[in-house]
């Protein structure tokens, strides 16, 4: 199965909505089989403004970037890289990152071949990769992870996020995720290395959910009011990356209240200690457990 790179690349990004992307995702086309019918989208879909953050070649650009960087790893190892360069090139209020229309654009139009290389399972690519919901859609997951994980302007969590997958698919569909000191506190306990096997990310992510019913994680770390004016600026700057070994920088937002991501990291690390971790039992009663490591 392959699905080969578009002849042609639009000069802007549109809008595809749902009935027409349901009526593209064949199963010959989710197979790689078929091809999107490329033109004929185009002049189907929705406009967006004609605006320098809306230009489809930067993007494209990146997927290609990315795909050149990572032809000898696995496919996973795509987003950590890609996930803050996607975001710092595609400068989106949260409003308009919500439409799914603009992504199943990017995934049908602008780039199906990344789709199907970073996502071909077996024998087809899942439909939800092009699309579904925010926590994985091909590029809607990556923008949204960067969106939530990064620190004000500081995109490192974002790629310490990225950078294993357990965390990735499970810590965004979370809504606490949302609160900003969670999200930093969860970052944390993965660099320290509290959580690392897939088991421990979804054993950690579960009680931090779960204790969100009964504890005001706004009351007992506060965040700091967000900075409206900070991130229209940014989205109304051109991005400038800086190459393959630096990473860009975010909207000017001050970055998350430390006493709130330490008192959370200190509450998390407390829950995790008692969480049901499937397989860890088992684990405890060898001599030498072998490590599990995350992909």
């Amino acid at each position: 199965m392959t699905i080969e790179k578009p002849t042609f690349c639009p000069e802007f990004i549109g809008l595809l909505d749902a009935e027409t992307v349901a009526e593209q995702l064949t199963e010959g086309l989710l197979a790689g089989v078929d091809k999107p019918r490329v033109m004929e989208l185009t002049e189907v879909a929705r406009a967006l403004p004609q605006e320098e953050r809306f230009r489809a070649d930067p993007v494209r650009a990146l997927l290609d970037r990315v795909m050149h960087l990572c032809r000898n790893e696995k496919p996973t190892a795509a987003d950590r890289w890609l996930a803050p360069r996607l975001h710092a090139t595609l400068r989106l209020t949260r409003a308009e990152a919500a439409d799914p229309e603009i992504w199943s654009y990017l995934a049908l139009v602008v780039a199906p071949d990344y789709v199907e290389w970073r996502h071909a399972g077996a024998e087809k690519v899942d439909a939800a990769r092009f699309q579904g919901p925010h926590y994985k859609q091909a590029f809607a997951r990556l923008w949204w992870a960067a969106e939530l994980f990064r620190d004000g302007d500081d995109y490192e969590p974002v790629k310490l996020v990225c950078g294993n997958q357990d965390m990735l698919n499970t810590a965004l569909r979370l809504a606490v995720i949302d609160h900003r000191p969670v999200a930093q506190a969860v970052a944390a306990l993965l660099k320290e290395g509290t959580v690392t096997t897939g088991r421990q990310v979804n054993g950690l992510c579960t009680v931090v959910n779960a204790a969100a019913m009964t504890v005001a994680y706004e009351v007992i770390a506060p965040d700091t009011e967000r900075d409206a004016s900070a991130v229209a600026d940014w989205i109304r700057y051109e991005a400038t990356l800086r190459g393959d070994l630096v990473l860009p920088t975010g909207p000017d937002e001050a970055r998350v209240p430390r006493p709130s991501v330490d008192t959370l990291v200190e509450l998390f690390a407390d829950l995790f200690k008692d969480a049901p971790v499937r397989g860890e039992q088992e684990a405890e009663s060898d001599t030498e457990p072998e490590a599990v490591t995350s992909s």
